[in-house]
């Protein structure tokens, strides 16, 4: 009789748990971590702090004095606002983060404008001109994602890359102004994978996805052949390779490329989920490029999103995860990094940069 009736339990259990686990969808699965390990608090960095790598989410004079309060209780001294804009969308962007002086370093775009046309990159180095005398600082967020350079605005450049040679005089100029460049190529490398069972980064595939079949496009190892070539061509211009250059799969990658140019450095922003669930490997990367990483945050301006960056560079928190900023299921781990390297990581490498 007992017998009977564990075997009844079990199977009805057992067609209970098959059942869950087949109709749990992927795009809902949140994992929470069990584990009862220490949670660290970050309320502060270190040690001031630059932040390398934002953009205009602020809107409003109130917007932006509360995000100089979040900066201020989290120790970031200054932001670089990379507007992606020229003309007198740049002008209004500057006039409105200008006012408050020392917290904020502008940066604008490239006019792409006729870009096609004879006599372009002069009309283009004239606005980069202008935006200079306006109080731009350097360019970016230029964008490559294989289609061409589309980020700046107001036009889209499809089928120029930035070592196409109509960029060349404008690479130059930058080099001549004083001007760091900062551009993302490419994607995390889960993004040109079919998305099937095997895809390491599939919970955000609905959203994040290069369409690798779309005619002339380039993938991730030519668009970083595009950046080393103007790396490459313009050893008197700095450019900053956002995001890691996109080779969080692969540091050896642009870690190449940081070893062999002295004027190329990267930025850790927005790719705080793809590198912290290696900690061990990333943190003997930041070791061996402390003088060439810059801190970043590209996540917008909540306080949230300035505790988890500063959680995962200064702790040693393991397996916690961070749905709200990041949609992988993978979970995260602190790098413990040193005094040394925070400090260049926050702050000098910065300076060398922007002074």
């Amino acid at each position: 009789m007992y017998k009977k009736i564990s075997i009844i339990l079990f199977t009805f259990f057992g067609v209970t748990i098959s059942n869950a686990q087949e109709n749990i969808l992927l795009k809902d699965y949140s994992p929470k971590s069990i584990y009862k390990i220490p949670i660290t608090v970050i309320e502060k960095a270190k040690f001031p702090v630059i932040d390398m790598h934002s953009h205009p989410y602020a809107t409003t004079d109130a917007e932006i004095e509360q995000w100089i309060k979040t900066m201020d209780k989290f120790g970031i001294e200054k932001t670089t606002i990379l507007s992606y804009q020229t003309g007198k969308k740049f002008d209004s962007i500057y006039n409105v983060y200008s006012k408050y002086e020392g917290r904020f370093e502008i940066w604008c775009g490239f006019d792409y404008t006729g870009y096609n046309e004879k006599g372009w990159s002069e009309k283009a180095v004239k606005e980069l001109e202008r935006c200079y005398r306006v109080g731009a600082k350097g360019i970016g967020e230029l964008g490559d994602k294989g289609e061409g350079l589309v980020y700046s605005k107001p036009t889209k450049a499809y089928g120029m890359h930035i070592d196409d040679d109509r960029m060349k005089p404008l690479l130059k100029k930058c080099g001549e102004l004083g001007m760091p460049i900062n551009i993302h190529v490419a994607e995390p490398y889960w993004m040109y994978e079919p998305i099937d069972i095997h895809n390491d980064g599939l919970m955000n595939a609905s959203d994040w996805k290069i369409d690798t079949s779309k005619e002339n496009i380039l993938l991730h190892a030519a668009l970083i052949k595009t950046l080393e070539n103007a790396v490459k061509e313009n050893p008197g211009t700095t450019f900053i390779a956002c995001h890691f250059a996109n080779c969080s799969y692969d540091l050896s990658i642009i870690g190449r490329l940081l070893e062999t140019y002295d004027n190329l450095y990267a930025d850790i922003s927005a790719r705080y989920a793809e590198t912290a669930p290696i900690p061990r490997y990333t943190k003997a990367f930041y070791e061996k490029f402390q003088d060439k990483l810059l801190y970043g945050t590209d996540m917008g301006m909540e306080p949230s999103m300035y505790e988890t960056t500063l959680r995962i560079l200064e702790t040693e928190d393991e397996h916690f995860y961070e749905k709200e900023l990041f949609n992988y299921h993978w979970p995260l781990y602190g790098l413990g990094l040193g005094d040394t390297i925070l400090k260049k990581l926050y702050y000098e490498n910065a300076k060398k940069i922007i002074d």
